[in-house]
């Protein structure tokens, strides 16, 4: 990899979980020297502030924007269209836009919308592939991204000097980088990621709706736990990641319902050999998986 040049300004809009680890990477490899953060709670922006994450409150977009060299975007992706429709008219025209929502397609039409071609050129859509189900600035760590993937969906005009850019960033705070088609990408994170989500709310749902639901906790065990840590994320994130991918996710869960009525067919004609099939295979794939993954 080449010399990676720092950048002089470095702009989070959202300085949550993953804008803040963003920062903090950039900042511990030497590769942000003045980060301005832009966000909605007064609170958490001056415990970024504290926790020296960022070097400045944003006092307006325009002051934010000004001879910035990169805007991270990482704030909710509903709040897409209305962050993209504000910094338009402040993005200088070398400025690298790049962002972190979980859905791209929808982010893409944001830009196409709201950006203009000059700005389009220099925009890079992404999305890293790491987390946790803590969310805020207190939850921000300078390796979160280490050995994770991070998937570019660059637009047609997207400018290669821009994509190299932002692969490098990406490669200095340790992720692996990858790019796809956005459509691709919508339709492998409601499989991997979307849907997992969903059923992990729905699990804490349906057991809060039985007749003795403390009784069904107090005895839960660490199988359930793990199942159902990521039903501790934002639900205000969850709920406009889903949204905003809907159709890929609404035939995600078609298709899981159809294997819960092969098994519910399996369970009730008591067939233990196709049962344990089910469950080899299930095996099999996922040990496959986590092999190939280390």
């Amino acid at each position: 990899m080449t010399q990676t040049t720092a950048l002089n300004k470095l702009v989070i809009i959202g300085v949550g979980l993953i804008g803040g680890s963003f920062a903090q990477a950039l900042r511990s490899a030497g590769l942000a020297k003045h980060i301005v953060g832009v966000g909605r709670s007064q609170k958490n922006m001056q415990y970024a502030i504290e926790l020296g994450v960022i070097d400045e409150i944003a006092s307006d977009i325009a002051s934010a924007l000004h001879h910035a060299d990169l805007v991270f975007l990482a704030m909710p992706v509903g709040q897409t269209k209305r962050i993209m429709e504000k910094i338009a008219p402040h993005l200088h025209a070398d400025t690298i836009v790049t962002d972190a929502g979980s859905t791209k397609q929808d982010v893409i039409a944001a830009a196409r919308h709201y950006l203009s071609m000059q700005s389009r050129h220099h925009f890079v859509p992404g999305h890293p592939i790491a987390g946790a189900e803590q969310s805020g600035v207190q939850a921000a760590q300078p390796d979160l991204y280490l050995n994770k993937h991070v998937i570019l969906t660059p637009l047609p005009e997207t400018s290669s000097d821009a994509i190299e850019r932002v692969c490098q960033l990406w490669q200095v705070c340790g992720a692996r980088v990858s790019l796809m088609p956005a459509n691709d990408h919508d339709q492998v994170l409601a499989a991997t990621s979307h849907l997992p989500h969903i059923l992990a709310f729905t699990l804490m749902n349906h057991l809060s709706n039985t007749s003795q639901p403390e009784n069904m906790l107090r005895f839960a065990g660490s199988g359930f736990r793990d199942f159902t840590r990521i039903a501790s994320s934002s639900p205000e994130m969850w709920r406009d990641i889903c949204l905003a991918n809907r159709a890929a996710l609404l035939k995600q869960i078609d298709m899981y319902q159809d294997e819960l009525k092969v098994l519910q067919v399996i369970l009730s004609t008591n067939d233990a050999e196709a049962l344990e099939e089910n469950f080899s295979r299930a095996r099999s794939l996922r040990d496959e998986w986590l092999k190939n993954s280390i």
